[in-house]
């Protein structure tokens, strides 16, 4: 957990996403692995635990779940299509900008 106040954490959170969006447009499946470590942060600093079973009923822990297992197929060396890789980032934009919103700050 963070011990930063979670208006400080909100503007770190936003900070980090804006350096993102940039990436996804250069190298858009160089950078997903990245995005999902930081979603994997974002959810672990509201509570929620991003290594739980895909198929929880949880809508965010999905979409986070999807993204993350078109992440490891990357990082493994698979030949990711790229509509996978865009759905991935749908996905964690979706989580992102839930936990942003829920956000105090």
């Amino acid at each position: 957990m963070s011990q930063n106040e979670p208006g400080l954490e909100l503007h770190e959170w936003e900070t980090r996403w804006q350096e993102l969006e940039p990436l996804f447009e250069d190298d858009p499946g160089g950078t997903l692995p990245e995005a999902c470590d930081f979603v994997a942060q974002t959810l672990r600093e509201s509570d929620l635990d991003p290594d739980s079973t895909p198929g929880e009923p949880d809508e965010i822990l999905s979409a986070y779940a999807a993204a993350r297992q078109t992440a490891t197929r990357i990082e493994a060396g698979e030949d990711v299509d790229p509509g996978d890789i865009g759905a991935a980032i749908e996905n964690l934009r979706a989580v992102y900008e839930t936990l942003r919103a829920t956000r105090p700050g």
